[in-house]
Parts: C-alpha cells; structure tokens; sequence
C-alpha cells in the first residue's frame, strides 16, 4: 500500500496532515514530527493478536445496580513496591515506571520478579537473555518460575503470554516494541501509542498485570506521547542521584490508590534493598554538636523522616558570592536569605552559602525551612546546635514560622528516635489541642523568637 506522511505531537500524540508550529490540542510549540505511515487492510485489521473472549456490546445501566467487589491485588516480595502501589499489584492493571539511565529500574523489576513465587513472564528487547542471567546470579535467582523473553514484536509478545498465561508480565522496555500494525521505528509516538494500547487491552481481557519500563527525555518526563501515561493505570517514578545509594519510588498516577506513597531503597552489590527506617539511615552517627547543622522533621507523602540539613557561609573571597544547594531548591534557598537579612538583621551578601540535604536524597517539603535557617546561622555564627534538637516550619516573606501540616506524625518520628526538643509554629499548637508529649515543644511566631532563643 502507499505510504502516508503524518505530522505527529510528540507531547500529546495529535496528527495532522501538515507541519504545525503549534498544536492545537495541547498548545505547545514545535513539537510535530514527520512520520511515515502505512495504512493496514480491514482483512488485517481484523486478525486477531491473541486468542480472546468473545465480547457483547455493553448497555448503559444505573450506577446503584454496578456490582462492585473488593479490588484483587498481587503481593509482590517488596514491601516498598506494595506500599506506593497502595498495597499491591491489581489485577489487569498496567504500570509505568521511568527514572534516569542507571538509576535501577531493570534491576528493580528484576529483583520482584526474581523474589516472589509467582509465574513471571519477563521480555526484553534491550538485553539478550545471558546479560540478564548475569544480573540474576548477582541478585540471586530465588524463584524457578521466571521466564526471560528477548524479543521486541508485539504480536510474538501477546502470542507468548496468551500461551504461558503468566501471572506477570515485565516489559523492558516499552520504546524497544514494534507493532506490525503501525510501518514506523520501534520508540517512536505512534509505536508506543499503539504497543501500550496493545498491552492494555491484553491486560484487561486476561486479569494478567503488566509492568512497563518507560525512559525519559532530556527534561526528566518520561518519553513519548503524553497519551502514554493517560492510558496506563499508574505511574512510578524512579529517582535518585547516581552518585549516592538512595533511591526513591514515588507515584506520580494511581487510579487503585493514593498518590502520597513512596518507597526508599538504597543500591547495593546484591542489588536495592528495602530501607524501612529512612530517618535513622539519613542522620548524623555523630553524637557531636556541630556548626551548620540542624534536623528537620519532614513528611514525604504520608511517611514522616528527620533528615539533616547542612549550611556552609564562608566569606566570598573569588569575587562574586557562590550559592550552591544539593537536595533542595535554589530559588527557596534565595528566599530565605532574603528573609533572614530583611527580617533577622543577618547579612550573606559577601558569603558564599552551600546547602545540602545529607544522604542525597531531595526534599520538597517547605517544612524543612524551620531547620535550613538555623543551620544557616549555625554556620555564620559558628555556633553548634545540640543534636537533640530537631525543628519543622514554614517561612513566610514577613518571617513569620507558619504551620504544616501532619504535625502529629512529625512530633511522633522525632519521640521515636530519642530527641528531646521540637522547633515548631505557634500555630500548630492549636491542632494539637493540649495533648502532652515526651518530647518538649518548643513554639514561635517569627524567626527573630528563633534567633533569641538559640543563638542569644
């Protein structure tokens, strides 16, 4: 048949005829992209990919007449995994996970396969079958009902699972798939629309779950049509600096559960292992007090953790003052300098200032900024603050301490692991209505309070 020429989105999958500086679905700029097209037959169109059930057309009922029974999940080995899914895999769901190159997300997927006693189905089309067996006998190879599928088309694929009748099925990686359907290169927009519309469908008439490994562009999103992550049921992102061992798993999409969830694991030799007390692992073995650090009590989703954040004002002496952070935003960083001189008569302007989140994890809370300021006039003031105490708090542009939330979760992780002292807003006292704890609470309105009772 004739080849046709289409422009697709590369953000939202939307064809035209024509080149478009624009799109007019998702209104972004120069994201079209020529692609050849070759239309399929109605005989092939036709032809079934995998032996499935007969349907009947679905009539429209009344909402109160829906049966709905309790939503059936797989227990997979790792608790983390479960936890952000929101308690395991569901049945005929499909998952997205994407993250950085190296960052773990083949191992990751490896090791559940690998760990559970379920009947797995594993297909790459990035490795052959002896690199994963490598990866195997590193991690350890526990469950006997793994199979390893080196092949990228979609059909050969289907055909496979609908014999084996798996129990799940890992996909490494969604942009290795072709679809005979569609006459373009495997990653392309319409080869990963129509392979993950392939697997969805699969996966619906089956009950079998299927797991997806998507990469990401050069921005940090994942890769191809936006409609890719529409389609899917959940969406995991995988993250985490390279240079350190922690990971973290975080759900961007879950239509079977929260979105709050995270897990952390730390990359070893043996492959990720599960970290269930992240605080413990993220704070100073030292028990001795030093200048620019302070502990800050923070809540990633729903899972509290102290973590410790570390300053460094030096006077600038290479001309132009440095500001540098790692695990947190520069901008906010900018911020509250702007308040501490404004509001607290602190000057950095011929400092050079360098934060860091230890542990080499990033923090989004603006809980943390309570304990970022103290450990800031920690360090210009070469000052020490006790290791027992910790803070959380927000500041506002007029320096006051504003109220977080989950504050009763935040006082409990700080008890827990043996501080004596909690910095926190005046404000959250009121929720906490008079309830005693065995850690003291210390409450403040401004930062000139924190300033005065510290460092005074």
């Amino acid at each position: 048949m004739k080849i046709k020429k289409l422009f697709v989105c590369s953000n939202c999958g939307h064809n035209a005829a024509k080149w478009e500086g624009k799109c007019p679905t998702c209104n972004e700029w120069n994201t079209y992209h020529e692609e050849d097209v070759t239309p399929v037959s109605k005989t092939e169109k036709k032809k079934e990919i995998w032996n499935g059930k007969s349907k009947t057309a679905n009539k429209p009922i009344l909402i109160q007449d829906v049966q709905h029974n309790e939503t059936r999940r797989l227990q997979l080995p790792d608790r983390e995994f479960n936890r952000t899914l929101g308690g395991g895999l569901v049945a005929g769901s499909i998952t997205l996970l994407g993250g950085e190159p190296g960052i773990g997300k083949s191992t990751l997927l490896l090791q559940l396969a690998l760990g559970s006693n379920l009947n797995v189905l594993y297909v790459s089309g990035e490795e052959s079958p002896q690199q994963i067996k490598m990866r195997a006998e590193r991690i350890g190879i526990r469950n006997h009902e793994c199979r390893i599928l080196s092949e990228t088309d979609l059909n050969r694929i289907l055909k496979q699972a609908n014999t084996l009748q798996p129990q799940l099925i890992v996909i490494d990686s969604i942009q290795t798939l072709t679809s005979p359907s569609v006459d373009s290169i495997a990653g392309s927009i319409t080869q990963v629309r129509e392979c993950t519309s392939g697997l969805q469908a699969f996966a619906k008439e089956t009950q079998i779950p299927v797991i997806l490994i998507g990469h990401i562009n050069k921005e940090g999103s994942i890769a191809g049509p936006k409609i890719l992550e529409h389609i899917v049921d959940t969406v995991l992102q995988f993250e985490g600096d390279r240079n350190h061992i922690y990971r973290i798993l975080r759900t961007k999409k879950n239509r079977f559960g929260s979105t709050d969830e995270m897990g952390i694991y730390a990359m070893q030799v043996q492959g990720l292992r599960q970290v269930e007390n992240p605080s413990e692992l993220l704070l100073s073995q030292s028990d001795q007090a030093l200048s620019g650090s302070a502990v800050a009590s923070t809540v990633e989703g729903i899972r509290p953790m102290l973590i410790e954040t570390q300053a460094l004002v030096s006077q600038a002496i290479y001309g132009n003052p440095q500001r540098s952070v790692t695990g947190f935003d520069l901008r906010r960083l900018s911020m509250l300098l702007a308040v501490l001189e404004k509001r607290a008569g602190l000057f950095f302007g011929q400092n050079d200032v360098f934060m860091n989140i230890a542990g080499g994890i990033k923090v989004q809370d603006t809980a943390t900024d309570l304990a970022i300021i103290s450990a800031l006039i920690s360090s210009l003031h070469d000052s020490p603050i006790s290791p027992k105490i910790s803070f959380t708090g927000e500041i506002g542009l007029t320096g006051e301490i504003r109220a977080v939330n989950r504050i009763e979760l935040r006082i409990e992780e700080a008890t827990r692991l043996g501080f004596e002292t909690l910095y926190l807003s005046k404000y959250n006292m009121k929720s906490l209505s008079g309830k005693k704890y065995e850690i003291e609470l210390k409450p403040m309105t401004k930062i000139e309070d924190l300033v005065e009772q510290l460092f005074s």
